[in-house]
């Protein structure tokens, strides 16, 4: 998911940098039944749209995964697809091309309609012939039909075989909408969006100064008509959306909000409230562990001048991803070399291997056998990074200090502008970061480097997207990594999108705040209904 995919259960003394007063606490946890005080997280995943067929970023996913359900869902620890709306799921015969799901009886959606098998139809049919470039759609083109029986029963028919269908239906794509409310060949504006997931949206306050529709305060409480199996730890929660890290930590000093997301924060300011903590300096308690979540460069390969591999293979050359985690990131997040994360099964070390130490002679090698004019000059356009001027300035400062790059810094401060930018084509060089779907290699691949990919970057290799894609997805083995290990090899080679880091999942807190270790794991989901706060 573009800043877009997410297992064991990390225990909390891997989570939390602190004394156990960060796990569970012998004081007592105000629940959703006994409190009306909102707890408030803080972001700066800003985000425009709140329709799941129109939307495709972390801050509109947080968002989904906490308003609606789909079919299936990853709960907190699991490593497979569980039911959701769903009792139940299943492949029918062995080429994974049908595949049948039984909804639980008696859900509704928090206008008291009742969910029915035609609305799951209807969801997926008008994601589909929406295809909002902005949206999700290409997850779930393998679908060819979805069929209702009955008010309770759904089947897929599948184009080719995909094994990973269960965990992308678990994913904020397959939300499933009120075929009553949504119109089936646009989006639903903001303010009429309604779900069936355990909160419900009771207002949405528009960023001030900013362009109008662009939340910056969504007010969530809890919706009387879910009937899941979760269990929620507070009746209301707040998300409020800021521009920058530095405004975020002013709103938690100051107490506006109770909690930051997944590396809101400066890393700067987040190793320092880490070590404060550890030191009995301050109260505000810091949860750190594995995260899927990583960022790239990203090259337009339609560009005269990013479009010559030979420019893209030359920065992968040169850049010193070590040199960046040290001094930008102060170690808080790890160098990545690969497209596919640590951690998820079929993760290699593609483009070390090709590449090894940064190396400007062989850089330079490189450009003049495929006699590029030096120096190349460049654009790099940015518009949100966890430390924005400060990386996009390494970069340049890397680039240029080989005598082979003039790069030139722009940065986009309207996300759906730059949104709308990258998908036509207007960048050559830009920053990005995918946050996991769900936990497989192929979520790595199929949005990013298929058809153009979620980037719109324009790269497509036959012999990933017609052979090795459809082969990888066939198999029902998901820690197979075969296939995915020569998607990567081939990446490497080609540099579509250049792998530069991949974060540690970092949430700071009031001491009173609880539950955030439960929800911190490779999923990239933040269960708003886990977070509780303790009585005073």
């Amino acid at each position: 998911m573009t800043s877009a995919n997410r297992l064991a259960v990390l225990s909390c003394a891997a989570l939390v940098a602190s004394t156990a007063a960060g796990c569970a606490s012998a004081t007592k946890v105000v629940t959703g039944g006994g409190s009306d005080s909102a707890i408030t997280m803080g972001t700066t995943n800003v985000t425009k749209v709140l329709d799941p067929a129109g939307t495709y970023d972390a801050g509109s996913w947080m968002v989904l995964n906490n308003t609606f359900q789909s079919l299936l869902k990853f709960p907190s620890g699991a490593t497979v697809p569980q039911p959701d709306a769903a009792q139940g799921c299943a492949f029918t015969g062995a080429d994974t091309l049908t595949y049948t799901c039984t909804l639980k009886s008696g859900q509704k959606f928090s206008n008291g309609h009742p969910m029915t098998a035609e609305d799951v139809v209807f969801s997926i049919d008008r994601m589909l012939k929406i295809n909002d470039p902005s949206g999700p759609a290409a997850l779930l083109s393998t679908i060819k039909s979805v069929q209702a029986k009955g008010d309770a029963e759904v089947t897929f028919h599948l184009k080719t075989p995909d094994a990973v269908l269960p965990a992308k239906l678990a994913s904020a794509a397959g939300s499933i909408v009120d075929h009553a409310v949504f119109p089936a060949d646009k989006l639903l504006p903001n303010d009429k969006v309604v779900g069936s997931g355990l909160y419900k949206i009771d207002s949405i306050d528009d960023m001030a100064g900013a362009k109008a529709g662009v939340p910056g305060k969504i007010t969530f409480s809890a919706n009387s008509q879910y009937t899941g199996d979760e269990k929620m730890q507070n009746n209301k929660f707040v998300l409020r959306f800021y521009d920058d890290g530095e405004k975020l930590k002013s709103a938690l000093d100051s107490g506006e909000i109770d909690l930051t997301d997944n590396n809101s924060l400066d890393p700067a300011v987040a190793t320092k409230l880490r070590d404060d903590e550890a030191a009995g300096k301050s109260t505000t308690k810091v949860s750190e562990g594995d995260s899927a979540e990583v960022s790239f460069l990203v090259f337009n390969t339609k560009d005269s001048v990013t479009g010559n591999p030979a420019v893209r293979q030359a920065i992968a050359q040169v850049l010193d991803r070590q040199a960046l985690v040290r001094n930008v990131f102060e170690h808080s997040v790890q160098p990545l070399y690969s497209v596919v994360p640590a951690g998820i099964a079929g993760h290699n070390t593609a483009f070390f291997d090709k590449y090894g130490e940064p190396d400007v002679n062989k850089a330079k090698k490189i450009l003049t056998s495929a006699h590029v004019s030096l120096p190349v000059k460049l654009s790099l356009t940015w518009s949100r990074a966890r430390a924005g001027d400060q990386q996009m300035a390494e970069i340049k400062k890397q680039l240029e200090a080989s005598g082979l790059f003039q790069v030139d810094i722009q940065k986009e401060s309207d996300w759906s502008a730059f949104q709308k930018g990258w998908q036509d084509g207007k960048y050559q060089m830009y920053a990005a970061r995918w946050v996991p779907d769900y936990v497989d290699a192929d979520d790595y691949i199929t949005p990013l480097a298929v058809g153009g990919g979620a980037y719109h970057n324009g790269y497509d290799d036959p012999r990933i997207s017609q052979q090795l894609v459809p082969d990888g997805i066939k198999q029902t083995d998901r820690t197979a990594g075969g296939v995915y290990a020569q998607i990567q090899n081939i990446l490497a080679d080609a540099v579509p999108l250049l792998p530069l880091y991949q974060n540690k999942a970092f949430y700071a807190s009031k001491a009173e705040i609880t539950g955030v270790t439960n929800t911190v794991d490779t999923s990239g989901i933040f269960r708003f209904w886990e977070i509780g706060r303790t009585k005073k």
